[in-house]
């Protein structure tokens, strides 16, 4: 069932709405949330769980990753952010219908 918007002030709830729900604002969330958690844990690693890694500090370059991955999908809903067109009904484009008869 498609939502019809009649004037400025139901496009401009349903244009927020739908900025609301975007789901990259969702992925970026979680995204900067998970990197921000997994950089702490990789700056606080001991030297034991450094050498299981093989001398790499994986939890802190895959934390720096999450977080530039995160920003990305934050940057790019600023810059592009979700637009909602108003709907037209195709009756009205038509003209008046005419009455048929039976």
């Amino acid at each position: 069932m498609s939502e019809e918007t009649n004037g400025p002030e139901d496009l401009e709830k349903v244009s927020a709405a739908a900025r609301l729900f975007d789901v990259r604002r969702v992925i970026g969330g979680l995204f900067v949330v998970y990197g921000t958690i997994v950089t702490l844990l990789g700056v606080f690693d001991s030297g034991a769980e450094i050498s299981k890694a093989q001398g790499v500090r994986i939890n802190l370059w895959m934390g720096l990753a999450m977080l530039a991955l995160g920003a990305f999908f934050l940057l790019w809903l600023r810059w592009r952010p979700a637009e909602v067109r108003a709907t037209r009904d195709p009756a009205d484009e038509a003209g008046p219908r005419e009455p048929t008869g039976d």
